[in-house]
């Protein structure tokens, strides 16, 4: 029987951390070199959790479809990341920043983890600026600090507009330090296609060359799964088009708890679609609202171009709502207001669905130069994919499906339910509840890599009793084969339809009834046409090619067929938690006002869904939400 164990220490809030730190099992700097690690991803969180094991003298190997570590979406972050160094001296604090990220997520995460985050961020931003990563500073040299939503001071530091890429080239080089000294060794273009567990623990994974084809397995002491979020699951998303749920759905399968599925974060500003022929979309950054100023008509189906719209006819909608925070609200209240607005006749652009950002009144405030300075590679960007020059005219920005707050559960140490299985960053559900704050990945993601897994995993390789174990092993043997069984049933199926039409059928499907809002009639129908587009999926795709050559139609077919499953599973979620809370928005509950309407009384937990086997139904655990710090009330940026 599966058991949700939290192991959060006990003690004041506040010392919590310290505390477990400094009683958790060591393991000695000889031990260390007896050890293997594998880390799957080299994203923030794992070129981070590889590059500070391998400092520590742990034997690691780091696994990644991609060429090269730098490619990791990562690279994609723009606007910043949090930390609560309160260099404005305008009142900020950890405290003030764990609350901000325990309401942000609408009190839906365990309080223990949150306030640890807040605790480990101020670190984040010194051993960055010690690696050279060029933040933005200040004219007297000071590092800069900008506002992100859902909060009312400046905490988010920041590298113009490509913030991700920036820190990760500064995880790139220490984890490329640790590979030069041959403590990392890296396998790139090799993709995890499932996860071996003997006798209970987590030993190792099979992963399929993606140039070659050919199957292999990897042995380790423990597995540390940094792969990221499930976005993709729409088809359309900020997401690049490679990250999949793969890995960690298949540890899903092995025994590993899948926490709050049905949690998924829709981004406000992201330049809307133009038509069926899209395959993926692009983020604007949310730095933009700012400076940027979002409105739409006061009529329905005003088409006139915005520069002949009078102010008096604009309806600056989130400063009308919510004049405390104004276009800084939390992204899940951004989202739905600009969903109602366009359902309204108000939106703006092809087919209506798309509201202005408008910098007209920054750029006559502070100059375009200045403007240009903070925001330049974004303006640009956003030019290029759509001929309009934001200078000249306000952006058009939609909601898009973005970051999934849910992942594999895991307890303060960051492990799963199966013994030395390790989830970090995205991958995790551990610390933004129902609505993560901008700038906050970047965040969690080098929290867990640098400063809390190399502590965590110490204690429990100082306790398991780890046997010899090569990949001749039969239970390395056997998963080998069902990776490869799996593979050829794609292979050999000769359909008629390519894995992206039925990606793209199902991405409507989940957008249209589980995405920004959600009805139980809606999510009973996705259920019954997710399983039917399954089974239609398994006799009628084609892929074509070898498994033993370069094949992406076959990476995708796999990747597909994992979203099917999982897209079940986040139906499900949805349909079981009868509350509206964060980016969950059941119609059923709402306030008067068209508000998420939580009920504490039933659904302060975290859903956690056990796999029960092929045909089965999931078996849900629940992990009580104690709050010590916070009092639950209800959100109100007003």
């Amino acid at each position: 029987m599966m058991e949700l164990r939290s192991r959060a220490p006990e003690g004041p809030l506040a010392e919590k951390w310290e505390h477990h730190r400094s009683a958790i099992k060591l393991v000695s700097p000889t031990n260390k070199l007896k050890h293997h690690i594998i880390v799957v991803g080299s994203g923030l969180a794992g070129a981070s959790a590889a590059a500070s094991l391998a400092e520590l003298g742990y034997t690691v190997s780091c696994f990644c479809f991609q060429d090269s570590p730098r490619r990791a979406h990562s690279i994609a972050a723009q606007g910043g990341i949090n930390a609560a160094k309160n260099y404005q001296n305008d009142g900020d604090s950890v405290h003030r920043l764990f609350y901000d990220t325990i309401k942000g997520g609408d009190f839906r995460s365990r309080e223990a983890n949150v306030y640890r985050l807040a605790e480990t961020s101020a670190q984040i931003i010194d051993q960055c600026t010690a690696q050279g990563v060029p933040f933005a500073r200040e004219y007297g040299g000071l590092l800069a600090n900008r506002s992100f939503g859902g909060v009312q001071v400046a905490r988010t530091f920041y590298a113009r507009g490509q913030t991700g890429q920036q820190l990760l080239l500064g995880a790139y080089q220490a984890l490329e330090r640790q590979v030069g000294a041959g403590k990392v060794t890296m396998h790139p273009r090799a993709e995890m296609l499932d996860l071996v567990v003997v006798e209970g623990r987590a030993r190792g994974i099979v992963v399929r060359d993606l140039v070659t084809g050919a199957v292999a397995s990897h042995v380790g002491d423990a597995v540390v799964l940094a792969t990221g979020g499930y976005s993709n699951v729409y088809y359309l998303s900020t997401n690049a088009k490679g990250c999949n749920v793969t890995a960690i759905w298949r540890a899903h399968r092995r025994g590993a708890a899948f926490a709050n599925p049905c949690f998924t974060q829709i981004h406000p500003t992201c330049i809307p679609q133009t038509g069926p022929h899209q395959s993926k979309l692009t983020l604007m950054s949310e730095s933009l609202r700012n400076d940027g100023r979002i409105w739409v008509p006061k009529k329905k189906g005003d088409a006139r171009p915005p520069q002949q719209i009078p102010e008096a006819e604009r309806d600056y909608y989130l400063e009308r709502l919510y004049p405390s925070y104004g276009n800084l609200v939390p992204r899940d209240v951004a989202s739905r207001r600009a969903k109602d607005v366009c359902d309204e006749g108000r939106g703006v652009g092809p087919g209506g669905y798309g509201v202005y950002l408008d910098f007209a009144d920054a750029i006559a405030r502070l100059g375009r130069h200045v403007i240009a300075e903070r925001y330049g590679n974004l303006f640009e960007m956003y030019e290029r994919i759509t001929a309009e020059n934001p200078f000249d005219v306000p952006m058009r920005i939609y909601p898009a499906p973005h970051y999934t707050m849910g992942g594999l559960w895991v307890d303060y140490n960051l492990m799963t339910t199966v013994d030395g299985l390790y989830a970090i960053g995205e991958a995790n559900f551990s610390d933004h509840g129902a609505n993560r704050l901008g700038a906050s990945a970047l965040m969690q993601g080098l929290a867990d890599g640098y400063f809390i897994l190399p502590y965590t995993i110490g204690d429990y390789l100082a306790q398991a009793k780890l046997g010899k174990l090569g990949t001749d092993h039969t239970a390395f043997k056997q998963v080998e084969r069902e990776v490869s069984e799996r593979v050829d049933r794609l292979l050999t199926a000769r359909g008629r339809r390519t894995p992206d039409v039925f990606h793209r059928e199902l991405g409507r499907l989940m957008w249209d009834k589980c995405g920004m809002s959600r009805t139980a009639k809606g999510l009973e129908e996705a259920r019954k046409k997710i399983l039917e587009l399954r089974d239609e999926f398994a006799r009628d795709v084609y892929v074509g090619g070898r498994g033993e050559d370069f094949n992406q139609t076959l990476e995708h077919a796999g990747r597909v067929a994992d979203f099917f499953e999982l897209a079940e599973l986040m139906c499900r979620d949805a349909l079981d938690r009868e509350e509206s809370c964060g980016c969950h928005f059941r119609e059923e509950f709402q306030t008067p006002e068209g508000e998420a309407k939580r009920d504490d009384a039933r659904f302060s937990y975290v859903a956690a869904w056990e796999y029960a086997g092929a045909g089965k139904a999931p078996v849900l655990h629940k992990e009580a939400l104690a709050f010590e710090a916070v009092h639950l009330t209800q959100r109100s940026y007003a």
